[in-house]
């Protein structure tokens, strides 16, 4: 038997939801005073309009160790948590305090702590791809090295509608945040092999940013027909399925889905981001 527990940057799909090896432990997120679970209870709609009425920036807490032995209590034998990246928090660091008091109490179980160097459905497809490592009958010492080289080549592409989160965060200063806005500039962002952030490119309107995502996209991609593309989005469905509509013009992809956000990437992605995983 096996488990995979992600923490809650990382959304689950309704098939995997009701598959019954996944499990979601949640973050938390900090809009002024006021403290919201990233688990079934987030209300994305209510979220994104306290931000926008908030003059400080969301943060977010990771999961305790505590609450990964709680997930971790179970009857499998090869435990996996997946975790947004380390560059961008703490939750794989409070994963591995969690494994090492586990594996204390349980020195035969197998438990495997990726940092999944991405966020959002990143974890999503790493989280996919251990269960069809497990369910083709792979050992786990195999799933091991799978799984390393699956994240190593892994990517992850961003684009916003609105940098004022940033903005809020004292990320992106007041002078280019209003010169981002009122020339309609989209940058186009995406993951660095350690997990960080970078920008790539940027664009003049989101539809020739979207564009600019997916040639970036084709840029580091080969073998598409054995990939899988997942595409997250935040408030914006019909945002989502024109960017599969641009990518399904331009390569066939073993397969492509999209969700929404859960809470922790709606704070990154804001109103009207999209993300894409390939």
């Amino acid at each position: 038997m096996y488990k995979i527990i992600i923490d809650s940057c990382g959304e689950l799909s309704e098939e995997m939801k009701a598959d019954g090896h996944y499990e979601n432990v949640a973050l938390t997120l900090q809009l002024g005073q006021e403290e919201i679970v990233d688990d079934e209870t987030f209300d994305q709609a209510d979220f994104l309009k306290k931000v926008a009425a908030s003059h400080e920036g969301p943060k977010s807490a990771c999961p305790s160790p505590h609450a990964y032995l709680e997930a971790m209590e179970c009857d499998a034998d090869h435990i996996y948590v997946v975790t947004l990246s380390s560059k961008l928090s703490g939750s794989y660091n409070s994963a591995c305090l969690a494994r090492d008091m586990y594996l204390e109490d349980y020195p035969d179980k197998k438990v495997l702590v990726v940092d999944s160097k991405s966020a959002s459905i990143g974890q999503t497809l790493i989280g996919l791809k251990i269960a069809a490592c497990e369910n083709a009958g792979m050992e786990y010492e195999e799933i091991l090295k799978v799984v390393e080289q699956y994240v190593a080549g892994q990517h992850t592409f961003f684009v916003l509608e609105t940098l004022e989160t940033l903005r809020k965060a004292g990320r992106l200063s007041d002078l280019k945040a209003m010169i981002a806005s009122t020339l309609n500039i989209k940058p186009i962002m995406g993951s660095t092999d350690e997990g960080s952030i970078q920008q790539l490119a940027q664009a003049r309107g989101m539809n020739k940013a979207l564009d600019r995502m997916v040639q970036s996209m084709m840029e580091v991609t080969t073998d598409c027909e054995k990939k899988i593309v997942a595409i997250s989005h935040c408030n914006c469905k019909e945002r989502a399925l024109q960017l599969k509509e641009k990518v399904e013009k331009v390569a066939n992809f073993k397969d492509i889905f999209i969700v929404d956000t859960a809470g922790v990437s709606s704070m990154y992605a804001n109103d009207g981001g999209v993300i894409m995983v390939v």
